[in-house]
């Protein structure tokens, strides 16, 4: 009897191994490797992707003048890491400026910090941007604003893209996702082996 029990137990533990995640976000089925790059991090060093792996990668693209989106997403984030305690160091927030006119390695430092201090702000020139974004499926477009002291905004996608920590890309989440799905995937991709 203890034979068949011991032998059930083992089965039930095994029958969990090659599940995939359940996760709340957009899955990327299979996942992939990663687009690659290297740019340039809010204290002037440089920043490769690749050389982060070991810890989940969360990226978002955007800009530091921007109104709206950038400030809602960027606060949820630093509001899952907040939840994930010990487990944030596992997870590195990566803010991509798409404003490279503007935003300054200088102003980068100062707005990614606002959020969280563990947060990296990366600058590069537009031609290592563009095809960075494209890689991504993200976009983004100048607008010029006639009269308004900001001269121009940027609209741009509000999609942030989940890496593992293997390098593969694993997810993408929607503009507005709740707190608690941040947290939930992080969590899981976190504790990933």
């Amino acid at each position: 009897m203890r034979r068949i029990l011991a032998l059930a137990l083992v089965l039930l533990a095994l029958s969990g191994c090659g599940t995939p995640l359940q996760l709340k976000g957009t899955r990327i089925e299979p996942p992939k490797a990663a687009p690659d790059f290297t740019l340039t991090d809010e204290q002037g060093q440089p920043f490769t992707l690749s050389a982060h792996q070991g810890q989940v990668t969360v990226l978002f693209f955007g800009f530091a003048s921007c109104p709206d989106i950038c400030p809602t997403e960027l606060g949820n984030l630093a509001a899952a890491l907040r939840q994930l305690g010990d487990e944030a160091k596992s997870v590195q927030v990566v803010f991509v400026s798409v404003d490279p006119e503007r935003d300054t390695v200088t102003r980068l430092r100062q707005y990614v910090t606002t959020f969280d201090p563990r947060f990296k702000g990366l600058w590069g020139e537009k031609a290592i941007i563009d095809p960075l974004v494209k890689a991504y499926g993200a976009s983004y477009e100048r607008r010029d604003l006639p009269g308004s002291a900001l001269v121009y905004t940027i609209d741009h996608s509000a999609f942030t893209y989940v890496i593992d920590k293997a390098g593969r890309w694993r997810e993408v989440f929607a503009f507005g996702t709740t707190v608690a799905d941040l947290v939930t995937d992080l969590r899981a991709l976190a504790r990933e082996r």
